[in-house]
């Protein structure tokens, strides 16, 4: 069952489990659980994505309850009218706040994205970021003797695919669990010690104005039990205040605030 973190007559976002299909996919035939159908079950009612959160990634996902909803929300994603908080473990010391403005080549998947234009040029994608904390254990991996990670909020300005895993990347500090981008020796090493067998991407927050009433929406989704267990071994309980420690339970919050 999935944790509801906001419900009315129009729209309804969930807090997205690690690990979870948004939808069927050819591509994963042999996946049995998926956010839509769980959901549809649960509320007894359609529902409509608007946007996606990767499989590994965890945290808000808004979804429509009718496709005239879906549409004005789609909109409001197109034209960047929202703003997504994520927050990130990472490998190393990232220190400081930047704008990082880096444009990403599309990444093209072999099967499905088979008749797209490989030679399509780079396109733009601007993420922010801020360094929240940092931690040192007495941990070896590969070459060096301690392990060390860093907190990392993260407020994209454009959409492209894999843009905060691929811009961490660019930084030298790619995001733990990431296995495509990422470092294979820390990631193992993370996995082992620190139990962050997932990779440690969340969707936290997400702000935007309600598409029928206009009314400003801050919907924030609440940290699984591995955020929570790498939180307490990091010394990092106070560094995430506004956002919840709590399991995925269902809740109704129907025609109650947001916040």
């Amino acid at each position: 069952m999935l944790e509801i973190l906001y419900q009315d007559q129009w729209l309804v976002a969930v807090n997205k489990p690690a690990g979870w299909l948004v939808h069927r996919s050819w591509l994963d035939r042999h996946e049995t659980v998926f956010v839509m159908q769980t959901l549809r079950d649960q509320i007894g009612q359609h529902v409509f994505t608007v946007h996606r959160l990767d499989r590994p990634t965890s945290g808000v996902l808004l979804l429509a309850l009718s496709s005239e909803v879906a549409r004005l929300l789609s909109q409001q994603f197109e034209q960047h009218a929202m703003q997504k908080t994520y927050h990130a473990v990472v490998r190393g010391w990232l220190e400081g706040e930047e704008t990082l403005d880096y444009a990403l080549t599309e990444e093209l998947d072999k099967i499905a994205d088979k008749f797209t234009n490989p030679d399509k040029a780079p396109q733009p994608a601007v993420t922010h970021w801020k360094s929240l904390a940092k931690a040192e254990l007495p941990v070896a991996v590969s070459r060096y003797d301690s392990s060390r990670f860093s907190l990392v909020e993260l407020k994209p300005e454009t959409g492209r695919k894999h843009q905060l895993r691929r811009h961490l990347r660019h930084l030298r500090h790619p995001i733990i669990g990431d296995s495509a981008h990422g470092d294979l020796k820390q990631n193992r090493s993370a996995a082992q010690h620190f139990g962050m067998k997932r990779l440690m991407l969340h969707a936290s927050e997400l702000s935007l104005l309600h598409p029928v009433t206009g009314e400003p929406l801050v919907l924030r989704a609440g940290l699984d039990s591995v955020w929570q267990g790498c939180m307490t071994a990091f010394c990092w309980q106070e560094c995430l205040p506004h956002i919840p420690r709590v399991e995925f339970v269902a809740a109704n919050l129907q025609d109650s605030p947001s916040e």
